[in-house]
């Protein structure tokens, strides 16, 4: 019997990097998962990866600040696969500049997709969590439901040009935590997942200075300093920057039930560096 078997997960911004891993590792293990990520191919390849392996798996493309994406996620996950057991919060990018030089624009921006998303998402599923914990109780029944915010170093401790990003992720935590005393009641555990420095395409060494993705139109420079990257590994006491399975491990964690009792907490990925 695999860990996960019968459980429902919705994961945001899965179709590559963390996410993707994510949704692998839920799946592997018995969940069905609705993948997520704004290019509908970048999905649909998540999704196609899953069902070879012999999991199951939607999709449902689209930017999570759009309006009306989060009520259109819950529900591909309750008409797709008949329930919601497990809300993963990760989508999101950075947009970094020194606070003199950022605009309105990238502080909404970075708000929006790290901490108005991810609320609008949670909101869109109590109807569901609350329904199902009432039906569960009557029938004297102890379900437990998972979600995992992603929060983010910077989140706990700040980061110097990430006024934007270090605030959206502290708000996450604080959203974990107030949603864990709301939910305690519903059997549904909150917890965050706060990453240190990860392997993807937003942290690698930058090869060309120029190196840009297009988020809904804005061009967001991505990479780091090889020499700045060099220094910050130097710091993390394990010697090296993480993998997205190894990030994806730690969100696991608090999806199993093992951690049915562990409601509330903020977890530092990091490599041994707080």
């Amino acid at each position: 019997m695999k860990k996960l078997e019968g459980k429902v997960a919705i994961v945001s911004g899965s179709g590559r990097g963390i996410g993707r891993e994510i949704a692998l590792k839920l799946a592997s293990e018995g969940a069905s998962v609705v993948v997520n990520d704004l290019d509908p191919g970048t999905a649909n390849d998540t999704v196609e990866v899953i069902r070879a392996a012999g999991g199951k798996a939607l999709a449902c493309a689209g930017s999570v600040t759009e309006a009306g994406f989060a009520e259109r996620f819950v529900a591909a996950a309750v008409d797709g696969f008949g329930g919601l057991d497990i809300i993963v919060n990760n989508a999101g990018y950075t947009w970094d500049n020194v606070i003199q030089k950022m605009s309105d624009e990238q502080w909404d921006a970075i708000l929006q997709v790290h901490l108005t998303a991810p609320f609008r998402i949670l909101r869109a599923a109590s109807e569901f969590i609350r329904a199902a914990a009432r039906k569960e109780a009557e029938a004297g029944q102890e379900v437990f439901r998972k979600v995992v915010n992603i929060s983010s170093t910077s989140g706990v401790m700040g980061n110097a040009g990430q006024a934007n990003y270090a605030a959206a992720k502290a708000g996450i935590n604080g959203l974990t935590k107030a949603l864990a005393k709301e939910w305690g009641r519903y059997k549904v555990n909150v917890n965050s997942v706060a990453f240190g420095l990860i392997k993807t395409r937003l942290t690698e060494a930058a090869a060309d200075a120029d190196a840009s993705i297009d988020i809904e139109g804005r061009k967001i420079k991505v990479g780091v300093n090889p020499q700045v990257l060099k220094n910050a590994e130097a710091l993390i006491p394990v010697g090296r920057a993480g993998t997205p399975e190894e990030a994806a491990g730690a969100v696991y964690l608090f999806c199993l039930p093992e951690s049915n009792y562990i409601s509330g907490q903020v977890l530092v990925c990091g490599g041994g560096r707080p």
